[in-house]
């Protein structure tokens, strides 16, 4: 029996148990996954990680492990805030991915620990003569710790931009890869064991990912911990990936039901005309701020154009829930409202028989290249 759970200011979520629609994949094309991959005992680990973002591909990794019969105790999911602590006003991350990742581990019943950098994209973006700020993360024991904030100090004063280089699209750096690992580096319940850090990139998103590895020693590894990294669907492509989504009726964050074909920051700096135009609908405070930024700094997102050029360049998404039927605008960035749930529940099924891919599957992904 499936139920609907629509939490206040949070996403919805249609999970059943059923499973066996799909056969897992173990090849893609000519790319072959290792056999001792495939074979190796995940429940070897002590801890497994999960780095959640909400979006299609980290459900995927965790609804695989859950087919590979991994021990739900073991596995815990982790999501950074890209605005800083939780309850921070948006800047650029959509306001209800917070809220959606914690019903979604409530619903599967795994923890979620949140992690994030002081003060967030912002305050490093408006850093001027200062430290990078601290690090914070959650504890299972419901305490916070952090660390860092004693860096030296420097001035950037610019939004990060497209760029293979992580100095340069310094957002993925600062805001999610090194807070996870100062957040397993100086959590004692590491020390002596052996994790297993889970990410969702794969193969055909660009060509630089297709030169991971799936299976290679994570960068915290070393004499005092064991640290692992596997990319469990760096092969599998977009089909395979909403089909266990679909065989585990999850209903996916709201984003992909409104357009987007990935879940990244609603104002992400890979995004194209149509998700700014789309995004200024939605949140047009939001817009408006990183445009009144990108004035003071004299340096746009995008090299070529600024937010304002892609906004009037760009149309808006053909979803019922952006302007065509009813108004999903949202003044003052505030959080989307019971009435917009209630839309969004009214225009999904509640059988498994009748799960509906959302418009924004298949879409242009415009992601990290």
């Amino acid at each position: 029996m499936l139920g609907w759970r629509a939490p206040l200011g949070s996403a919805l979520l249609r999970v059943s148990t059923s499973q066996g629609r799909r056969s897992p994949p173990e090849h893609k094309g000519n790319c072959y996954l290792d056999h001792s991959i495939l074979t190796m005992n995940l429940n070897e680990y002590d801890h497994i990680i999960v780095a959640f973002s909400g979006g299609k591909d980290s459900t995927a990794c965790f609804l695989h492990l859950l087919e590979r019969g991994v021990d739900n105790s073991k596995i815990e999911l982790w999501h950074h805030l890209i605005d800083g602590a939780p309850g921070s006003e948006p800047f650029m991350d959509w306001p209800i991915t917070e809220d959606y990742c914690r019903e979604f581990a409530k619903e599967f019943e795994v923890p979620i620990y949140f992690s994030w950098r002081d003060g967030g994209f912002l305050k490093e973006m408006l850093r001027d003569g200062d430290s990078t700020g601290k690090v914070f993360w959650e504890n299972p024991d419901g305490t916070v710790e952090s660390s860092g904030g004693n860096g030296p100090k420097g001035t950037r004063r610019k939004f990060p931009q497209v760029s293979a280089d992580l100095r340069v699209r310094w957002c993925s750096a600062y805001l999610k890869i090194d807070v996870m690992s100062a957040a397993i580096n100086n959590q004692e319940r590491f020390k002596g064991k052996k994790t297993l850090v889970v990410t969702g990139e794969r193969a055909l998103e660009s060509k630089s990912r297709s030169k991971y590895q799936d299976f290679e020693d994570h960068r915290c590894n070393g004499k005092i911990r064991t640290v692992h990294h596997w990319r469990p669907i760096l092969y599998w492509d977009e089909v395979d990936v909403w089909s266990i989504i679909e065989d585990h009726d999850v209903l996916v964050h709201p984003a992909y039901q409104l357009g987007w074909s990935r879940l990244s920051c609603i104002t992400c700096i890979f995004g194209n005309a149509d998700q700014w135009a789309s995004a200024a609908n939605l949140y047009p405070d939001m817009v408006q701020k990183i445009a009144d930024y990108e004035e003071e700094f004299g340096i746009t997102i995008k090299r070529n154009k600024s937010v304002k050029d892609l906004v009037r360049e760009g149309e808006v998404y053909n979803s019922p829930l952006l302007g065509h039927g009813f108004d999903v605008g949202i003044p003052d960035s505030e959080i989307i409202s019971e009435i917009e749930i209630e839309n969004i529940r009214n225009s999904k099924t509640t059988s498994p028989d009748q799960w509906k891919l959302p418009i924004g599957a298949y879409g242009a992904s415009d992601g990290p290249s």
